[in-house]
């Protein structure tokens, strides 16, 4: 099975309610989709989102890293050596970790394919199920507290809550969040780097001393500073989730070196796709720490190939997987399948997915 062309194609999905951030607002799902055909007429797919706040990837950047630099290389490659594929395709660009992602993913697809397997099967997993949360964004607490009672009532145990906008109405915010949905529902607050090293230690501390009883907080600090992670992490009682501080294995080397962060996210967008997350894993798995699998504002596609190591990977023991419920559409068929806070994926080969509707050219 031999790679014959490589091409890209525009997704757009509408969200149900614009999605907000400490650093961006977003309503709708607007994603790069990567088909990669074979010489027998099979298609693998990937998709590559532009994300220009967390990993530096616009549109014309993605396309010019695939077009120019990564699919004259791959050209007449057989999948059958997967392993050498994946080296030309990291060797062909610095950075650009989300072009790599959508090719990564797709020769994954691929593979399981070639194989007549579900990618989950191949990478070492026999369940086929996940568990995510729910996220709740950055809004007014009257209404994110009905957002969040919404979400309880649909069956989630796990809110992903959204703060760094403003100390003071973060913490009514969680307040009204914890009070409104009891204390049997899990409160994962994501800071999404809004806060300095003090101010994260001040407001974890705050939310301790007030019994909110968070689970964890992901991201407090800015990126790249893996020392006022460290100093965060010592510091507080509860975990630390590193999450836009880790990309690429030798961030995650370096974090679990350091005993910087508690638990690591994985985003397949970070990482540059599947091999380079199963190299966090190892290094997680063997340093004792746990991962959560995240996504960026992605379409089905790259969140199922989430979901197929994450099913895998026992190190994974959290997930954070609900794009896909958050638009007003699925236009993938096949894949990961969604009841309410369970995932169930496919028993088809690769990633399960057998037409993606509404493409368009790019």
């Amino acid at each position: 099975m031999r790679i014959q062309d490589i091409y890209l194609r525009q997704l757009s999905i509408p969200l149900k309610k614009t999605f907000k951030t400490a650093l961006r607002s977003v309503s709708e799902v607007t994603t790069n989709v990567v088909v990669i055909e074979t010489d027998n007429g099979v298609c693998g797919y990937g998709e590559a989102p532009p994300t220009a706040v967390i990993t530096g990837d616009t549109n014309g950047a993605i396309h010019g890293a695939i077009q120019e630099r990564i699919r004259p290389l791959l050209i007449g490659k057989d999948i059958d050596d997967l392993g050498a594929i994946l080296d030309v395709v990291d060797r062909a660009i610095l950075h650009n970790t989300s072009a790599k992602a959508a090719i990564d993913i797709a020769l994954h697809d691929l593979w399981g394919k070639m194989l007549n397997q579900p990618l989950y099967a191949l990478l070492g997993g026999i369940k086929r199920k996940v568990v995510t949360d729910y996220t709740i964004s950055v809004n007014a607490p009257d209404e994110m507290v009905k957002d969040s009672l919404e979400a309880v009532g649909e069956g989630y145990t796990a809110l992903k809550i959204k703060v760094g906008t403003d100390f003071h109405q973060d913490m009514v915010r969680l307040k009204e969040i914890r009070s409104a949905v009891g204390d049997k529902i899990l409160l994962r607050v994501d800071a999404n780097q809004g806060w300095t090293p003090k101010e994260a230690i001040r407001i974890i501390h705050f939310m301790e001393d007030n019994g909110l009883n968070i689970e964890l907080v992901e991201q407090p600090v800015i990126a790249y500073d893996f020392e006022g992670l460290k100093m965060v992490t010592d510091t507080v009682n509860t975990l630390i989730l590193a999450d836009e501080a880790v990309f690429s294995p030798r961030d995650a080397l370096t974090l679990l070196t350091m005993r910087a962060a508690d638990l690591l996210n994985i985003k397949l967008m970070k990482t540059g796709g599947i091999r380079n997350a199963l190299a966090i894993c190892a290094m997680a798995r063997s340093s004792g720490v746990e991962c959560m699998i995240g996504a960026m504002m992605e379409s089905k596609i790259s969140v199922t190939a989430a979901c197929h190591l994450a099913t895998a990977m026992s190190v994974i023991t959290r997930a954070d997987l609900d794009p896909p419920i958050l638009c007003s559409a699925d236009p993938v068929e096949g894949g990961a399948q969604y009841d309410g806070p369970a995932i169930t994926l496919s028993k088809g080969p690769g990633l399960g997915i057998t037409k993606i509707n509404g493409l368009k050219p790019v």
